[in-house]
């Protein structure tokens, strides 16, 4: 069995590997991050004629985009009564829009590039077996189809039997998302586009209208001349301006893959904590089901055993089922539980961001890169607006605030004024981090950095080792 090892990294030593960056260069727009945000937008700006460079410190999409559940919909859990209650009726028939617009702009992608990812149709499910949440089921279902949008309510679904109900999306889609996204590079390459691997930037400065970011390979500094630069980090590395670090928060979620006879004709997702996503996964003859879930925020106490949630589920509804792979992700969650898309700040033309996915990324990557683009370029985008970086409209999410600020002052502040040594300190803004005895890494309660048990950055938005 591979720990720390996704089903879709399995095949890694096949794919294709990617140069450090030797010399400084000059482009028209530069991407750092190459997860599956960095690399659409480089795809849709090479397409569109622009000279692009990705920056990626490790490999690219091995980090979020590598442990995700290759799930493409619009049904981010029971989120549109939430978008209704919170915005309006008309911003949450946007978000799906956009959601599903992404879907069919990935689909079409794969046709074009002729890229073979396994994709493919299937509905998506949240469910509950839980009486108590069953009013949530309905509530959403309701919710949803005063949107116009369609929406089923049942209470049987596949492998779990009988159930308190769920809510059925159709028409929703599965892949494989390193295979898309190593489709996605060859186009940028075949586009004029560049690549770098195990190029970490480390900072940037202006220089008139242009930017000069700085990239460290090995003990060296290059340099990247670019009008435009796009921050596709998963959190943005750049504390100000922008400040997403009193704006977001990560959570780290653990993964398995069973080797399974069995086939599922739909993806699902629990309403329960811990929550529970699972779907299958086809490659020649052989067959996989994937689950994913029993998240808490990064730095939390971990005593409840990552894994041990996931397979206890595993083994009552996949008893003949073997385990194959282990591995854990991260993902940035907004305040406000929407992303952020856009312009980094409103003093920071020229640089763009998109972040905050909520664990809905694989159809969230398609929107910011189109949306981004189309900044670029001088196009207009009909959902710039609901996913405005630069908002800053009274956090509605009062509960999560209050909690992030706690936090920050616990694990920044009182170890400073307490004197406290032997202590260990996150490189990027000082927080005490702590250890997680499941992944055996130092992870930082504040902001998500998490580094390897002697140091070594893993995860930013820290760009530095650990103090």
């Amino acid at each position: 069995m591979e720990n720390n090892y996704s089903i879709w990294q399995k095949n890694r030593e096949n794919e294709r590997e990617f140069r450090s960056l030797e010399q400084n260069i000059e482009v028209d727009v530069c991407v750092i991050g190459g997860g599956i945000t960095g690399i659409s937008t480089a795809y849709y700006l090479a397409k569109e004629g622009k000279k692009v460079a990705v920056l990626e410190k490790d490999k690219i999409c091995s980090k979020t985009s590598g442990g995700t559940t290759g799930k493409i919909t619009s049904q981010h859990h029971l989120f549109y009564d939430y978008l209704i209650q919170s915005q309006n009726k008309e911003f949450a028939k946007k978000y799906w829009k956009a959601n599903e617009q992404a879907i069919d702009n990935i689909e079409k992608i794969i046709q074009t590039e002729k890229i073979e990812c396994d994709f493919e149709r299937k509905s998506a499910f949240v469910f509950t077996k839980d009486c108590a949440k069953l009013h949530q089921i309905q509530t959403e279902v309701e919710s949803v189809k005063s949107l116009g949008i369609k929406a089923k309510f049942t209470n049987e679904i596949e492998v779990l039997g009988k159930i308190e109900g769920a809510i059925e999306f159709e028409n929703q889609a599965q892949f494989n998302p390193l295979k898309y996204s190593m489709g996605l590079a060859k186009s940028i390459l075949e586009n004029g586009g560049e690549i770098y691997e195990n190029t970490k930037v480390v900072k940037y400065e202006k220089e008139g209208d242009t930017f000069i970011v700085f990239a460290q390979v090995d003990e060296k500094i290059r340099k990247i001349k670019a009008q435009d630069v796009v921050v596709a980090t998963r959190y943005p590395i750049f504390n100000v301006p922008g400040f997403y670090f009193i704006k977001m928060y990560q959570e780290l979620e653990y993964g398995i893959a069973l080797k399974s006879d069995v086939r599922l004709n739909g993806m699902y997702v629990s309403n329960e904590v811990p929550t529970i996503s699972f779907r299958d996964y086809s490659e020649g003859q052989d067959n996989y089901i994937l689950i994913v879930g029993n998240g808490h925020k990064t730095g939390e106490n971990t005593s409840n055993n990552g894994f041990g949630v996931l397979e206890d589920f595993a083994k009552t509804y996949f008893p003949e089922s073997q385990i194959v792979y282990k591995w854990n992700a991260e993902d940035s969650v907004g305040l406000d539980k929407i992303p952020y898309i856009g312009e980094y700040s409103e003093v920071r033309e020229n640089m763009y961001v998109a972040t905050g996915f909520k664990k809905w990324g694989m159809t969230s990557s398609n929107v910011a890169a189109n949306l981004i683009t189309d900044k670029i370029v001088g196009r207009n985008n009909p959902y710039e607006e609901i996913f405005d970086s630069t908002r800053l409209e009274p956090i509605k999410n009062r509960e999560e605030m209050k909690n992030l600020l706690k936090e920050v002052g616990q694990s920044m502040i009182m170890p400073h004024l307490k004197g406290e040594k032997g202590k260990k300190y996150c490189a990027h803004l000082g927080c005490e981090v702590s250890w997680n005895d499941v992944t055996k890494t130092w992870d930082c309660p504040c902001h998500g950095s998490r580094y390897e048990a002697d140091g070594k950055l893993l995860e930013g938005p820290s760009v530095h080792d650990l103090h």
